[in-house]
């Protein structure tokens, strides 16, 4: 018996294999964290996030003409700053790292879409994402101080503001600010589905963000919930954001390719730092062929649903692409 249907046929070499092809990862997909902290002159190696660094402001303009060069269209900011308190009011000082960065990166490359990270976890004494009540995160009043962070990052220069701590009623409260203040065209990109990941914990030591007490999961995601996230994601749509983001990416293509299916507004997934650091370590280990498993993982997050991916692999994988 002759075989008639054989879609090896359109494996059998490189050329067909692109021909077909349904899925391409681009840099043009990509934004790039950047971790800025006070001084000058400052380029240090964060040990848990090989390769991947803490800048001085100086040295963020450095780095964002490369990602500029490289076809990159995007850096998310992030910031240790000089001083805590209990609310984080570093967060929307003018004179901390982040907004000096985006004021100096926008003057720099104005053509680079800026995203500031509106939270306070890393600007607090105590680690957590907004206004303590005991050790609870009294939610109401931490929409305020969210509301002037985003504000300053918008007059700093940032394109889009993304709030990422989770408490409920933000999306507005930052949108009915950003409004009063003229910053009309400031995009929100909402962390809208955010879990209390254990792929965060490098992170934590980029931002020195780990909280002094308890964790977080009175106000991020249960990782075993999907019908939360679809509810998440409603509630910020409704509430006026803009872009929509899944973190972490890897694990949660599920809730990526759900998400995609059911909105028509942008979706973004956060490759975090912990699977960051898993291929570093294995590709270090020389477990792992670092270049394929980056390219083959970026291209299952897009094939998942998202536009936009936001990635510590963005300049390794544009450089390959």
């Amino acid at each position: 018996m002759i075989q008639k249907l054989r879609p090896r046929r359109i494996r059998i070499n490189e050329n067909i294999r692109e021909m077909v092809k349904e899925t391409t990862i681009s840099p043009k997909d990509f934004v790039y964290p950047i971790f800025v902290v006070p001084g000058e002159h400052i380029k240090e190696e964060i040990p848990s996030m090989p390769d991947v660094y803490h800048f001085s402001v100086d040295n963020a303009v450095e780095v964002a003409k490369e990602i500029a060069d490289l076809g990159i269209p995007s850096v998310e900011v992030f910031g240790l700053p000089e001083y805590k308190d209990e609310i984080g009011s570093s967060a929307w000082d003018m004179n901390s790292p982040v907004q000096r960065a985006i004021t100096a990166i926008k003057k720099a490359v104005p053509e680079l879409v800026i995203v500031g990270d509106v939270c306070l976890c890393q600007y607090t004494n105590h680690g957590h994402c907004g206004k303590l009540c005991g050790h609870y995160v009294d939610n109401d009043s931490t929409l305020e101080l969210l509301s002037k962070v985003a504000v300053s990052q918008a007059e700093a220069g940032a394109d889009i503001v993304a709030p990422s701590d989770m408490m409920d009623g933000r999306v507005a409260a930052i949108r009915d600010s950003l409004d009063s203040k003229g910053f009309i065209n400031v995009s929100i990109m909402s962390y809208a589905v955010k879990y209390a990941s254990g792929f965060y914990a490098p992170f934590r030591d980029a931002a020195d963000s780990a909280p002094q007490f308890g964790d977080r999961k009175q106000y991020q995601m249960d990782p075993a919930n999907f019908r939360e996230a679809l509810k998440e994601v409603e509630l910020d749509i409704a509430e006026g954001a803009d872009i929509i983001m899944v973190k972490p990416a890897t694990a949660y293509l599920d809730v990526v390719r759900s998400v995609r299916n059911k909105i028509n507004h942008p979706v973004a997934v956060y490759n975090v730092s912990g699977e960051y650091a898993m291929v570093k370590a294995a590709a270090r280990n020389g477990w792992i062929d670092e270049k394929r498993i980056v390219l083959e993982s970026l291209t299952c997050m897009k094939r998942a649903g998202a536009d936009i991916i936001i990635t510590y692999h963005a300049i390794d994988a544009a450089k390959w692409i």
